[in-house]
């Protein structure tokens, strides 16, 4: 099968979803073709809610969600072969995911741009919120380490990314200094900023820099821990300090420069590697589906908590309900934010699975690979580099600097994920210091950034990426239904069409469930009593807002309570 021609079909899915279902549902689920004014307006203060134009609000937005996540995901799930996966990624973000995103966003919109784990206390219950709160807590807890590995990975295998990574965040900081001082847009700043790292990255390829050239003293520190080298565990030693660092910065100083840059860089590296993967053609060596007997079992329900944010992510709620929807000038303009931002991370992870079917000169060279679900697991993000840098040799980019580019392009969006999980675990402690009474938990940024860097190091440390996988794409899915739950209420009760999100919520809530089940006999049988711990809170929790989401719903449905 050639590659170029997949994706031609599953890009024609996206465009006829968003020319069609997604105006389907913006006009008859979410009604957001009504006159509403919008909390970028009522509250407009200069800061937080702020009316802004479509395109750059669609561009903040996709950087947000934009993460490593969409291809560390589907390079792993392609073990089961790449016609289930194409086809989850595919259909799944077209009728879910998107509608996923689109909905938290209207639903935030209507509700003064609160967060949807607040709104869920007011159409479920304050008790609701609390245990949402904790699986959100949870979600990052396991964030946090599987990107911090995954970059430590790349730095140790494309040292040429560490100088165009660091000159990002120096360049970056220095475009936040100025631009707060001279009251300047970002827009020119962070063009050039991009032109200069594309330099940089040429630099890297040259110049290629090991943690033991300037830390060696940090590499001799470490003896085996886990399943990571010692040079990995000295990043992750760093970047836990570097998170810490971000995390009681303010935002203008390093994130939000770091991300209109970002945001450029994601739209031009996936341009650059759809026009190689069109002009190279290559053809899928990979299996359409894979009966060889794997340790994880077949492909259900894993597939779908495995490509986790490639068709749905709950953490997309979080952003949409977080920042994004105080900034709406219309509300219609949620349309092309929420569900179009969505197909646009749809467009990673479908052009990430093609990597690794295609990016291999035989089925033999693909099966080594992917002999088994470790093996799949503990390199996927290596198979998509070096698949990806096949496309791009018809370009006329040399293979060793195609690989820098593409390590750097998934550092800078692992980064950036990093640094999200960071602060909204932060946010997270506070609420929990602040119901409880504790000040200084609820306050001081210091503690909450201490916590979070020890706690994430020691999870890093001690669990290997193939156990920490399954776990972070469950949470993030389960998170996704919840907020599927929390949209199809509000849907309710302004007496719309809710089977249009609640049947979505109910697939994506019995997937993780039953592979959360799976786990835990997993964890179970190999005696790892921390995360079994963690997934057994986690399906407690999620069984009690589902009941609770229930009881709404019935009251909902007979009249008890009315309408908005």
């Amino acid at each position: 099968m050639n590659s170029a021609l997949v994706a031609v079909a599953g890009i024609a899915v996206f465009l006829i979803g968003y020319r069609f279902y997604s105006r389907f549902i913006a006009q008859k689920v979410y009604g957001t073709d009504e006159d509403f004014i919008t909390p970028a307006h009522t509250f407009s203060d200069n800061r937080d809610y702020v009316p802004t134009n479509p395109r750059v609000l669609f561009g903040h937005h996709y950087a947000s969600i934009a993460g490593a996540a969409p291809i560390l995901g589907p390079a792993i799930a392609v073990i089961w072969g790449w016609v289930p996966a194409i086809l989850w990624i595919v259909f799944g973000t077209v009728f879910i995911g998107a509608v996923h995103d689109f909905g938290a966003l209207v639903v935030s919109v209507h509700h003064k741009g609160e967060s949807i784990g607040k709104i869920s206390e007011r159409l479920l219950s304050p008790r609701a919120r609390t245990l949402y709160l904790g699986i959100i807590f949870l979600l990052i807890f396991m964030v946090i380490p599987v990107f911090a590995r995954a970059i430590a990975k790349l730095f140790v295998n494309y040292p040429g990314s560490v100088i165009p990574i660091n000159f990002q965040i120096i360049v970056a900081v220095i475009i936040g200094v100025y631009v707060r001082r001279k009251s300047v847009r970002l827009l020119a700043p962070s063009l050039v900023a991009l032109a200069l790292l594309y330099v940089m990255i040429y630099v890297g390829w040259f110049y290629p820099v090991h943690i033991s050239d300037f830390a060696p003293w940090l590499v001799a520190l470490f003896g085996p821990v886990g399943d990571l080298a010692a040079e990995e565990q000295a990043w992750v030693v760093l970047l836990m300090v570097y998170g810490f660092i971000t995390a009681t910065l303010p935002v203008w100083l390093l994130l939000q420069p770091r991300d209109y840059i970002n945001t450029h860089q994601l739209v031009l590296a996936l341009s650059i590697i759809y026009i190689g993967l069109f002009i190279a053609q290559r053809p899928i060596v990979a299996p359409a589906l894979n009966p060889a007997s794997i340790s994880k079992g077949t492909w259900y329900p894993l597939l779908f908590v495995t490509i986790a944010c490639g068709a749905i992510s709950g953490f997309h709620s979080l952003v949409s309900s977080g920042t994004t929807s105080k900034q709406p000038r219309q509300l219609k303009d949620s349309r092309v934010i929420g569900y179009g931002a969505m197909l646009g991370e749809g467009a990673l992870a479908l052009v990430a699975t093609l990597a690794v079917s295609a990016g291999f000169d035989s089925s033999n060279d693909w099966l080594q690979h992917y002999h088994s679900w470790e093996a799949a697991a503990g390199s996927s993000i290596l198979a998509f580099i070096n698949g990806a840098a096949s496309f791009l040799q018809p370009l006329g980019i040399p293979a060793g600097l195609a690989m820098v580019f593409l390590s750097v392009v998934v550092i800078a969006f692992a980064a950036t994920s990093l640094d999200t999980a960071f602060r909204i675990q932060c946010y997270v402690l506070g609420e929990f210091g602040s119901s409880m009474g504790f000040l200084p938990l609820a306050k001081d940024r210091r503690i909450q950034a201490g916590i979070v860097m020890v706690a994430g190091l020691l999870v890093t440390l001690f669990n290997k990426e193939q156990v920490l996988w399954p776990l972070f794409g469950t949470t993030n899915q389960l998170v996704g239904a919840l907020a599927l739950l929390v949209i199809s209420v509000w849907v309710l009760r302004r007496g719309n069409n809710y089977w249009y999100t609640l049947v979505p919520m109910l697939f994506v809530a019995v997937m993780t469930s039953w592979a959360l089940v799976k786990e835990i006999g997993f964890y179970l049988g190999t005696g790892n009593y921390l995360l079994l711990a963690i997934a057994l809170i986690i399906l407690s929790f999620e069984g009690w807002i589902l009941v609770e989401g229930w009881q709404v719903f019935r009251r909902y449905r007979v009249g008890v309570a009315g309408h908005e």
